[in-house]
């Protein structure tokens, strides 16, 4: 009988220890407040679009409860790809774009807005 007691109180405290373990790594449920902007380590350029260059650059910080390095690296790796292409897409169809008088847009607009004129 002093066995079973005894294997009862132990399996209890080793139980006790693995919830108060897991409640301490793992949190109790509650969520994380919302990350201030302007005290995060990731900056974008502000005076310029992003480009490819600017999105790999990025170094995101690991916390505890952290994140899948791979997984963050081949996203942010997916969207600069997106980005350059994106980019290149932009330069193209600029480029082929036939340029035109500033002054002929403005009266076109005008004459669409004032059709009597």
């Amino acid at each position: 009988m002093l066995t079973f007691v005894v294997f009862v109180v132990g399996l209890v405290l080793v139980g006790g220890l693995l919830f108060l373990g897991a409640s301490l790594l793992l949190g109790r449920g509650e969520t994380q407040p919302p990350a201030e902007l302007d005290r995060s380590p990731v900056e974008l350029p502000d005076d310029r679009p992003v480009t490819g260059d600017d999105v790999r650059a990025l170094q995101v910080s690991v916390t505890v409860r952290g994140y899948r390095m791979t997984e963050v690296d081949w996203l942010l790796d997916q969207l600069a790809q997106t980005i350059d292409e994106r980019d290149v897409e932009i330069a193209q169809l600029r480029a082929a774009q036939p340029r035109e008088d500033p002054a002929v847009v403005d009266r076109a607009v005008t004459d669409e807005e004032d059709p009597g004129a």
